[in-house]
């Protein structure tokens, strides 16, 4: 009789042996996926960042104007060259 209840606690020590192998790989391959998730997240905090930085100096207006000004040749509006249209006098 003690020998079928030794052969079950052993069978049952080895499950429970299995069991916390498993627990701890699987611990591992969680911690090894948070990590990497973590990573992504400040790589990624670092590009909303710099895009927010080469937003702001994108939209700068005297970058804006010189571009105008460079690119296509644009001048600012003087009183000599405004033209006002009216509806016409009848």
């Amino acid at each position: 009789m003690s020998g079928r209840l030794n052969f079950v606690l052993v069978v049952a020590l080895v499950l429970c042996a299995l069991s916390l192998v498993n627990a701890q790989y699987q611990s591992r391959r969680l911690f090894i996926e948070l990590e990497r998730a973590q990573a992504l997240a400040r790589q990624l905090d670092i590009e909303w960042s710099q895009l927010q930085l080469d937003q702001s100096t994108l939209g700068l207006h005297a970058r804006i104007e010189a571009l105008a000004r460079r690119d296509l040749n644009m001048v600012p509006v003087t009183h000599e060259r405004t033209q006002y249209l009216t509806v016409g006098n009848k």
